[in-house]
């Protein structure tokens, strides 16, 4: 039986520390949203990604990707925007089996209202409590963690140090609105959300 390779103490603040963090920050923003808009924080991380796209649609298969959802809690959820009107779903020409997510005008209009107070309490909660180069060190650090999981690396590939990677801050970027206003077909260019 193979012994287990436990977390050192270093290891453990790290990880534990990211964990909480993100945890403590989803239920914020979550609660910031429910509290001053009519979406959820799905809602609003669905929203966004599609606004990001071209012609505010995306393949299912792709979405549930980006957002790190199993296909089946992504297909429901998008039930429930879609009885909402914020989503609508088209068949996908070249695949009879596959579908697009597609932003509407109302999924639009309520991104747009709701990205005032979650990027005012993205600034408060995240973004103004460290300084700038604490900022590009965590964001550097997300997207050499990021561009591994994409690459599919496992713990076990993973025994050996990792080659540097050279990854586009835009294509791991979260998409958090900071004040741009959300356009017909996507955000400004350049804008995060």
């Amino acid at each position: 039986m193979e012994q287990t390779n436990w977390l050192d103490e270093r290891e453990e603040r790290a990880w534990r520390a990211v964990q909480f963090m993100q945890l403590r920050l989803e239920a914020a923003l979550a609660h910031q949203l429910a509290t001053e808009s009519d979406l959820s924080y799905p809602d609003y991380l669905v929203l966004v990604a599609l606004t990001d796209r071209r012609g505010g649609r995306a393949r299912v298969f792709e979405l549930a990707r980006q957002l790190g959802w199993e296909r089946s809690r992504l297909s429901h959820h998008l039930a429930r925007m879609h009885d909402r009107g914020l989503v609508a779903k088209e068949q996908c020409p070249s695949d009879r089996r596959g579908a697009f997510a597609v932003v509407t005008d109302e999924g639009r209009r309520r991104l747009a209202a709701a990205a005032p107070g979650h990027v005012a309490a993205v600034r408060r909660l995240f973004v103004e409590r460290l300084r700038p180069e604490q900022l590009d060190t965590l964001a550097e650090l997300a997207e050499t963690v990021l561009a591994a999981l994409d690459q599919g690396e496992t713990d076990a590939a993973a025994s050996t140090p990792p080659p540097h990677h050279d990854v586009s801050p835009a294509a791991y970027r979260p998409r958090v609105a900071v004040g741009r206003e959300v356009t017909d077909r996507t955000h400004a260019a350049g804008s995060v959300r």
